[in-house]
């Protein structure tokens, strides 16, 4: 190894085409210089070849009678002709594998990348097969993400539609607090559904992608690899449908309403469940009366009446009086 670039050490940024290392070319200079001698030698035989070729056609010319059509191709030297164009195709050969091994010897960046390894110095002695570095491409990165199986219908893939137009795949929120702090988050794109689930958590995987990863571009946060992240999978538009806290579901999706100053035990149709809410698409009409307080008896026609704010703060003003009383 005779010259390696300054970019060239764990963490260095390199554009696609940026020389990263030279290896001495001395011996593959060398190996050029005999393939293309001997791939003169062979077109200097050709040339040899190709004049003996054109006395022998005269002399055929004057044996025409007398020579059958077996011996006819000897005469006219074919085949030392085909040897010779084998030859000659062979000399190209080796010339042209010795010329890509001399340009193998500076090894460029395929892609726009970061160096996450190196494993080579100056005067390190390599070998055909050995690992010089690792590189990670930073246009895009890629993101694993495990979701329950039953919120897969509500995240949009991307597709080709009838008419010629794509559809995004859903937009996805991605926050690191550890890295990034509370309010920072980046953007990525859901990318496709990987076919199988995850054998030890039994989640569907989700593949989504973030453009400039590294940030750039823009003053977004760099993605680290091999963290865990935070993702929040925008899902489809529901509509028609009621959302409310979660906790106001009752077992079997069941919720409590009062109507005419008794409990109603409704059972309604939960179409989606997120960590705060669900959303109802039957069972319930806006402005109904929701019960959101824990009931000793519950069952249909048990009487109930509400509490107004004034009565709430009036219970909590004398439970604090007589806290106080007892207290001394």
């Amino acid at each position: 190894m005779v010259e390696l670039s300054p970019e060239f050490i764990p963490g260095g940024m390199v554009s696609k085409g940026d020389l990263l290392l030279r290896i001495d070319p001395s011996d593959f200079e060398n190996a050029v210089s005999i393939s293309n001698s001997e791939l003169l030698q062979k077109e200097a035989l050709w040339e040899i070849e190709q004049a003996r070729q054109r006395l022998a056609v005269k002399e055929l010319e004057m044996l025409e009678d007398t020579i059958d059509d077996t011996n006819r191709g000897l005469v006219l030297r074919e085949p030392q002709i085909a040897s010779i164009k084998a030859e000659m195709a062979a000399a190209k050969a080796s010339l042209e594998r010795a010329q890509l091994d001399l340009d193998r010897t500076e090894v460029t960046a395929p892609f726009d990348a970061q160096i996450l390894t190196q494993s080579v110095n100056i005067g390190s002695q390599v070998r055909p097969g050995d690992e010089l570095a690792r590189l990670i491409g930073v246009d895009e990165y890629w993101i694993m993400a495990a979701v329950p199986i039953r919120t897969l219908r509500w995240i949009q893939f991307p597709k080709t539609n009838d008419d010629g137009t794509s559809t995004e795949g859903s937009k996805v929120i991605l926050r690191n607090t550890d890295a990034w702090g509370p309010d920072a988050q980046r953007e990525g794109r859901v990318a496709r559904l990987i076919g199988t689930l995850d054998q030890q958590t039994r989640l569907a995987r989700v593949l989504i992608t973030v453009a400039d990863p590294l940030g750039r571009e823009s003053d977004a946060p760099p993605l680290i690899l091999d963290t865990l992240i935070e993702t929040q999978i925008e899902g489809k538009e529901i509509n028609d449908v009621i959302r409310m806290p979660r906790d106001y579901v009752r077992d079997q999706d069941t919720v409590w309403v009062m109507k005419e100053e008794q409990l109603e035990i409704r059972e309604t149709q939960v179409v989606f469940r997120d960590a705060e809410y669900a959303y109802i698409r039957e069972g319930i009409e806006e402005g109904e009366d929701i019960v959101t307080t824990t009931l000793a008896t519950v069952a249909d026609g048990v009487g109930l009446r509400k509490i107004t704010d004034d009565e709430v703060e009036s219970e909590e003003t004398v439970d604090s009086d007589e806290t106080e009383e007892t207290t001394e």
